[in-house]
């Protein structure tokens, strides 16, 4: 591992304006109540990866608008370091969503030319010193779809830091209004050497990325292209792990009071990979991952609840000892989470 002088986790993507409504999209009218906030993948893995216990800083390009003070604002009172935040004469991104307790979310985004869409190679060489040193780096497909500098952004970040021996994660996070399969694969080509866990759903990204809709089909393929550890989140319920050299099914612990699982995928990405970047074995991570992003879903948006590690540890350990010794149960560590996202 990179020295510890640097960074635990260092979050390279983009951070959105959330503004969620209180009524499904297609019934919004005048005088719908929404909610304003702030997330996006990179914000919402970035406060997870701190939550959890690691150094984390925020490698992005917010606006010049208004709403740039109160975003850092945000991600700093998550305990995210902002301070390499680097700013664009650009909006900021934004996002209108609507979501209920079973999951189902609708979304409208605008996001074209925004400042976040700005992220370019550039960038990543006036971080290489940070990337150089730092425990591990979280990005995903989201990133590297904005623009063609933000594809080029996220190899050339993930090529510094697993050329230095750090541990880097990676979220395909396969999105058809942002990019199609062909790009979206040849991303995936280029990374997945670069990649210690690589988070992905299925069906959604697997149909998209690698042909399938068989989970542990996708696991091997995403192997066979350099990823050295899978998450496939497969439906309610379900998590396969492949290390590698197993391949394990997880048990998912159950949220007690759902509300909304937007962020849930990021919080599972930001969890494991700070308690990777801590030390903590593969199984144990992937456990408090899923277990963070279960409790997640109670919050309204991406980041409305990040929980606390004494509370995730504590989600962990009693879902652990539940499932111990029951037909198809996990190992001491390994868990899923319930409906399917993270």
């Amino acid at each position: 591992m990179p020295s510890p002088n640097g960074y635990d986790v260092l979050v390279l993507g983009e951070v959105l304006v959330e503004i969620h409504a209180d009524a499904a999209l297609h019934e919004a009218a005048d005088g719908t109540p929404a909610r304003l906030s702030y997330s996006g993948d990179a914000l919402n893995a970035a406060a997870a990866a701190a939550a959890a216990g690691a150094r984390t800083a925020l490698l992005a390009v917010v606006g010049e608008d208004r709403l740039s003070v109160p975003l850092l604002r945000r991600a700093a009172d998550l305990g995210v370091d902002v301070s390499h935040v680097r700013r664009a004469p650009r909006p900021n991104g934004a996002y209108l969503l609507s979501a209920d307790p079973d999951g189902d979310r609708s979304f409208v985004y605008w996001r074209t030319g925004s400042a976040g869409s700005t992220l370019a190679p550039a960038h990543v060489e006036s971080w290489r010193g940070l990337l150089s040193a730092a425990g591990a780096l979280i990005t995903s497909g989201i990133t590297g779809a904005l623009s063609a500098s933000s594809r080029e952004a996220v190899v050339a970040a993930a090529a510094i830091v697993h050329g230095a021996g750090g541990h880097v994660s990676y979220d395909p996070n396969y999105r058809a209004g942002l990019t199609g399969p062909g790009e979206a694969r040849e991303l995936l080509a280029r990374i997945a050497p670069l990649t210690g866990l690589l988070k992905t759903s299925c069906p959604a990204d697997a149909l998209a990325l690698v042909d399938t809709d068989d989970p542990e089909t996708a696991a091997g393929r995403y192997r066979a292209l350099g990823a050295r550890a899978v998450a496939v989140t497969a439906g309610p319920g379900r998590l396969l792990l492949h290390d590698g050299t197993t391949v394990s099914h997880h048990p998912v612990p159950v949220d007690p009071d759902p509300v909304d699982a937007t962020g849930a995928g990021d919080c599972f990405t930001g969890t494991a990979t700070a308690r990777l970047a801590l030390g903590d074995p593969l199984a144990d991570a992937v456990a408090l991952g899923t277990a963070a992003a279960s409790l997640s879903v109670s919050g309204r948006g991406g980041t409305g609840h990040v929980p606390a590690f004494a509370e995730t540890a504590a989600l962990a350990a009693a879902h652990r000892g539940r499932t111990a010794g029951a037909p198809g149960a996990s190992p001491p560590g390994g868990h899923g989470r319930r409906r399917g996202a993270p």
